[in-house]
């Protein structure tokens, strides 16, 4: 395989196996796992096409380099697009399926998802840029779509507990902060990246550390805590 291939990769695929053999109670289907990574990467297709028609759209109104135009793309454009379609692949592959019976299990798969998106974004740029930019991305863009499944997973996950109990409202309302909570995280992501300032670089890296730990604190708790959504009480993750 080409070493450029293999350097995209490794790192989306890495912490998809990492996250996958978290899951200790009851390990879902490899190939309900990677039909969901394929319908993640699929999904850019669809994301960029967004992107492009809301960039264009804002071109119209605002300078490139404004602010505006960058607070504006990667919050409403960038991330919505991207953390939509990854929701949209998360929930067509699995809400119905009977796999999905953990609260973890929402936790695979919505990383599947956000993970599978990422591997294909990062073919297009490391065969783009080259090694320098792939080494760079496996520290920051790849851990980020994976901490954004993350925190997808958890509220989705709390979906299926309020939908499997008749709650529609509760349900509808962790279907919302399955999607705007990561939304809110990859647009901060997004435009502290996009910042040229020093300040903006330092409070880039520190946002990514912080991240990363809170993410990780999440993760263990949910795979420590995990039960069936049948039976599951959610009481304790508020603690």
């Amino acid at each position: 395989m080409d070493i450029l291939l293999m350097a995209a990769l490794i790192p989306p695929l890495f912490l998809l196996v990492r996250i996958y053999q978290m899951d200790k109670i009851e390990r879902e289907p490899v190939g309900l796992v990677l039909k969901v990574f394929l319908f993640g990467a699929v999904s850019t297709v669809f994301a960029a096409l967004i992107e492009g028609f809301g960039q264009n759209l804002l071109l119209q109104f605002l300078n490139p380099k404004s602010v505006a135009f960058k607070f504006l793309f990667f919050y409403f454009v960038v991330a919505w697009a991207e953390e939509g379609v990854k929701h949209f692949a998360l929930k067509h592959g699995t809400w119905r399926n009977p796999a999905f019976n953990y609260h973890f299990d929402a936790v695979v798969y919505s990383v599947a998802a956000a993970l599978g998106f990422a591997a294909f974004e990062n073919v297009n740029y490391v065969t783009s840029y080259g090694l320098g930019v792939a080494v760079m991305r496996a520290l920051t863009a790849i851990p980020g779509h994976c901490i954004f499944g993350i925190f997808m997973g958890f509220y989705y996950g709390m979906a299926k507990y309020h939908a499997n109990r008749g709650d529609r409202q509760k349900e509808r309302l962790n279907q919302f902060l399955s999607i705007f909570v990561p939304l809110l995280l990859h647009g901060f992501y997004d435009f502290c990246a996009s910042s040229e300032s020093e300040i903006s670089t330092a409070v880039f890296f520190i946002f990514i550390i912080i991240l990363d730990i809170v993410a990780f604190r999440v993760i263990r708790k949910m795979a420590r805590n995990d039960s069936s959504l049948t039976e599951y009480d959610i009481s304790h993750l508020s603690r």
